[in-house]
């Protein structure tokens, strides 16, 4: 039986794995995704600096409203399009995508989409 203590170790090591070839700068900034069962978080990270540049999550007082439940597909798409906006109030149009470990399925899939289509070129 694979418990989720294993589930989260495969993860961690598929992070790994990932973060080895992304890298952020801050031209193309790494837009970093990390969920747990109740909320999503996404930051945009330069990578040579140490900095992040802009956040969103469902934890954020403008979507704690708007979104009953942080942890599913609809919380994901609004996690997006509030990163997308907050990336180009900074001036930030393209970045580099970080799935964090997680299969591009689901609430990844989403929060990548609308944040596409809210502008940011990946």
């Amino acid at each position: 039986m694979i418990t989720k203590g294993d589930k989260n170790k495969a993860r961690l090591k598929r992070h790994l794995r990932v973060r080895k070839k992304i890298n952020g700068t801050a031209a193309r900034p790494r837009l970093s995704v990390f969920r747990s069962s109740k909320h999503m978080y996404a930051q945009l990270i330069d990578d040579v600096a140490g900095v992040t540049i802009a956040s969103a999550s469902t934890m954020d007082k403008e979507l704690t409203e708007a979104v009953a439940n942080g942890g599913n597909i609809d919380a994901a798409t609004k996690v997006g399009q509030l990163i997308a906006q907050r990336a180009q109030a900074k001036g930030v149009t393209q970045v580099v995508f970080d799935r964090g470990g997680y299969l591009y399925h689901g609430r990844i899939s989403a929060l990548a989409t609308a944040a596409r289509e809210a502008g940011l070129e990946f």
